[in-house]
């Protein structure tokens, strides 16, 4: 069978990138040249990269940018977001200016409990489990002691264990249910380790439980896995102010922008075709910090959403309120996220970025992350309930529009006057371009 290959991943890089291009590419030369070309010059950092995942070729970039005069909790903040779509850092940047002149955004961490959980079936009397279950527990602990000792003297580790009956939704379907403070590390690793130790512990000790019945003494562990899913580690933003003084050059009618505004949130709290859209505008802010400080935004990702369904309809992740005046606008959102360990020790620019965010703590990180997603959504519905949301992001877009036909340098110069006072859509950029070379 054509294009399969045994012991691919034992090949050097450079054999792998050979059967990648004999394989599937006709110009071989074209195709090992831009492999090559997204290599690091300095082999000790590209060798770094190569061991961060399986099978490396070469790297993908994306860009990394910035966006200044972040005021959160009366501190100024520059934000790194690693992004590749057009108007996100520029939109946010502009939230964070407008707020700057209204007292800035405020963050509180609620809670930041992690959880984990061992996933089993028990096929027998569910009060003998209750029983053997709190007779096991001490050691449950006591057997992740070596495991735990390092967090704990900083102050976290393993905060309880509990057991679930979850047999009414799947038979004889049980639960080992952990949570646990892990700090400033995101704490996967640890919290995984901890938890097949819980599961051997647990089996081993149902093996030799004498009011088990031969049966019952037979645990099945299905998996010992983290959850992404923490709704409590929680994380609460907001910015607020007079409806007065929402007036700027763009919001000259700030009553009728304020009611224009939460009628909008209120559309994506009811409404999940457009919650959806929303919310993923907020992600846009939030994935960007996540993934430059070196941060799982997949499962950040997972654990918002899931979030924003809790209730039973999945909602807005965003609310607004005014009351005797006052214009408030805020995000409360689950975040599991760490600032030492993973890529947070290994990969230069995420040193960059934390070092830039003034080395944070995991809760600083936090409070720094949901701002970014609070500013970008109100950046989004600001547009939306104005100007309209595509006159700035295709006017940001332009640039990559005019990169794909190859544009000089001159033919940029004058295609970004002409549309300073004419619509961007790709037809009429074509149709500029097509002006100026003929």
């Amino acid at each position: 069978m054509p294009n399969i290959i045994s012991g691919f991943s034992k090949l050097s890089k450079s054999e792998k990138i050979e059967w990648l291009l004999n394989s599937y590419f006709v110009d071989k030369d074209s195709a090992r040249a831009l492999v090559q070309r997204y290599w690091n010059s300095d082999e000790k950092l590209q060798k770094l990269h190569d061991e961060f995942i399986e099978n490396t070729i070469t790297n993908y970039y994306l860009p990394l940018g910035v966006a200044p005069n972040f005021l959160i909790n009366d501190t100024f903040y520059t934000i790194p977001m690693a992004i590749e779509e057009s108007s996100v850092v520029a939109a946010a940047s502009k939230a964070a200016k407008f707020w700057l002149e209204r007292g800035g955004f405020k963050a509180e961490v609620i809670s930041t409990e992690k959880i984990g959980q061992v996933h089993f079936i028990f096929k027998g009397d569910f009060n003998k489990l209750k029983t053997f279950f709190k007779h096991v527990k001490p050691k449950l602990i006591s057997d992740t002691a070596s495991m735990t000792q390092s967090m704990e003297r900083r102050g976290g580790g393993i905060l309880d264990i509990e057991l679930r009956n979850k047999s009414n939704d799947l038979p004889n379907y049980y639960q080992l249910h952990a949570t646990f403070e892990t700090l400033d590390a995101m704490g996967a690793n640890f919290i995984n380790t901890c938890l097949e130790q819980f599961a051997t512990t647990f089996k081993n000790e149902a093996l030799q439980y004498e009011d088990f019945n031969e049966l019952e003494q037979n645990i099945t562990i299905v998996m010992s896995i983290l959850s992404n899913y923490v709704p409590q580690c929680l994380v609460r933003a907001e910015v607020s102010c007079k409806i007065e003084d929402l007036k700027s050059k763009d919001i000259p009618n700030p009553e009728e922008f304020a009611q224009k505004f939460k009628q909008a949130i209120s559309i994506a709290e009811i409404e999940p075709y457009r919650a959806v859209t929303h919310n993923k505008g907020i992600m846009n802010g939030i994935d960007a910090v996540v993934l430059a400080t070196g941060n799982d935004f997949r499962a950040v990702e997972a654990g918002v959403h899931a979030y924003a369904a809790k209730d039973g309809s999945y909602t807005s992740l965003t609310h607004c309120s005014i009351i005797n005046g006052i214009f408030k606008f805020w995000i409360e959102i689950p975040l599991a996220l760490g600032t030492v360990g993973g890529l947070t020790s290994l990969h230069p620019l995420v040193k960059f970025s934390l070092e830039m965010l003034q080395k944070p703590t995991a809760k600083d990180l936090m409070k720094i992350v949901a701002v970014a997603g609070l500013a970008q959504n109100f950046g989004a519905v600001k547009s939306l309930t104005t100007t309209g949301i595509q006159e700035g992001h295709m006017k940001m877009h332009l640039m990559n529009i005019l990169n794909q036909f190859e544009a000089t340098e001159d033919e940029k110069v004058k295609l970004v006057e002409h549309f300073k006072t004419n619509v961007v859509t790709h037809s009429s950029v074509v149709e500029a371009i097509k002006s100026i070379r003929n």
